[in-house]
């Protein structure tokens, strides 16, 4: 297989910018946090808040390279935001990974886009279209269309919103582990409670589910045959097996308990 990064991100309430934006000095963070998600609903229909109001506080990946395959979370639990966009973005240059996620063109890309602007940050290799590599200009990272982003989410979708299907479900649908009682909704809450561990443990799984629709969705167009689709389950379960973080074996064990 060719180097593929499959990334996820959680995000919780950039309290700072909803203070500027609507007034809310001398607001605790819950308090701010309550009104931008009010504000949002009023204007909305709905509590999701817009890009660039979601703060990063975790990137978990997964990264099939050569012969190895490791699951990690960037940086640390101490890890400021702009630390973990740039490590992101950083692998990025360093590995042109064919970079795969679940709905990453329609929320994770674009967040990590306004993060890394606000940071001053660079990511040349991301944003190349074909000026200094002429192999870009028809398979870049920014095209819908291309593939070295795949968006699993718009591409079984058909690119066609009525289409899309929540990854907790087609995790189901393919007798995946999904959520494993975690998920997006509670990560302010687990923030707040100083659970950063477990907002990290939690995107871990997300990414193991999503690099597991990925080897599906490979064997579903050619790419691998059934034995070799095969041999990387057999290298994720291993990888699981070894692993000494108890959600790797909650995991595993959820995945080889059949439905």
């Amino acid at each position: 297989m060719i180097n593929c990064l499959v990334f996820d991100i959680e995000t919780i309430p950039d309290v700072a910018l909803g203070r500027r934006l609507y007034g809310l000095e001398g607001l605790s963070d819950a308090a701010v946090a309550k009104a931008m998600y009010s504000l949002r609903r009023q204007a909305s229909g709905s509590e999701f808040l817009s890009h660039e109001q979601h703060r990063v506080v975790a990137i978990s990946c997964v990264l099939r390279r050569g012969d190895t395959l490791k699951v990690w979370s960037l940086g640390d639990e101490q890890s400021p935001e702009r630390e973990l966009i740039e490590r992101f973005f950083d692998g990025v240059e360093r590995f042109s990974p064919e970079l795969v996620s679940w709905n990453g063109t329609g929320f994770d890309l674009p967040v990590l886009n306004y993060r890394a602007l606000a940071a001053g940050l660079q990511a040349h290799r991301y944003w190349e279209t074909g000026e200094s590599e002429p192999a870009f200009r028809y398979n870049n990272y920014l095209s819908r269309y291309h593939w070295r982003h795949i968006d699993l989410m718009d591409v079984l979708s058909g690119f066609q919103g009525r289409g899309r299907v929540s990854l907790e479900h087609i995790a189901q649908l393919l007798g995946l582990p999904g959520k494993l009682g975690f998920s997006g909704a509670q990560v302010w809450d687990a923030y707040q409670a100083g659970d950063l561990a477990g907002i990290r443990r939690y995107c871990e799984t997300d990414v193991l589910n999503t690099y597991l629709v990925y080897l599906r969705f490979e064997l579903l167009r050619g790419r691998l045959t059934a034995a070799a689709h095969e041999a990387e389950l057999e290298r994720v379960r291993a990888l699981l097996r070894a692993g000494e973080e108890p959600h790797f074996g909650q995991f595993l064990r959820a995945w080889e308990t059949p439905a």
